[in-house]
């Protein structure tokens, strides 16, 4: 693959379902380096993240400490959603302003997906990303978003 991918050499995520395990799953499949932070006892909606995700437990069980050193230790970060930001997305964004940080929210109820493939890969290329903070909602909170996401970063990073 080398650099078919852009410079995105790494996808990190906080390993919940949905979103971010779309980004981990992306970056296995497509032999990048994968990782991240989880809280401590690998916490998520479905009780741990699996143990074939390479990620780094925190000292708490707080999503938001998480959260904050994903966007710290990325060179950047792809907020994905239907609809407006909320929750855990809106706090990785306000994150990313906190430590200046470049992010890119993608909102597949506003923008074409073509139109947000050559967004998306403009920011990749104009801010040098290399590691890639994948962020967005649960599962539980949009069934769709895995697959969508999922579909949207192999389609955007080959």
């Amino acid at each position: 693959m080398g650099n078919k991918s852009y410079f995105v050499k790494k996808i990190i995520s906080g390993g919940q379902t949905g979103a971010d395990r779309a980004g981990l799953d992306v970056a296995m499949e497509l032999r990048l380096e994968h990782g991240g932070w989880v809280p401590k006892g690998r916490r998520a909606e479905d009780r741990m993240v699996p143990s074939r995700y390479q990620m780094r437990e925190t000292f708490t069980h707080e999503y938001w400490e998480r959260t904050q050193l994903n966007v710290m230790d990325s060179d950047g970060t792809v907020i994905f959603s239907r609809g407006p930001l909320k929750g855990g997305s809106k706090l990785t964004k306000d994150f990313c302003i906190k430590h200046k940080k470049p992010c890119i929210h993608i909102d597949f109820d506003e923008t074409e997906t073509l139109e947000a493939k050559r967004l998306f890969r403009q920011w990749i290329l104009e801010n040098s990303i290399s590691v890639l903070n994948v962020a967005g909602p649960r599962a539980s909170e949009d069934n769709n978003i895995y697959q969508l996401v999922k579909k949207f970063l192999l389609d955007a990073l080959l």
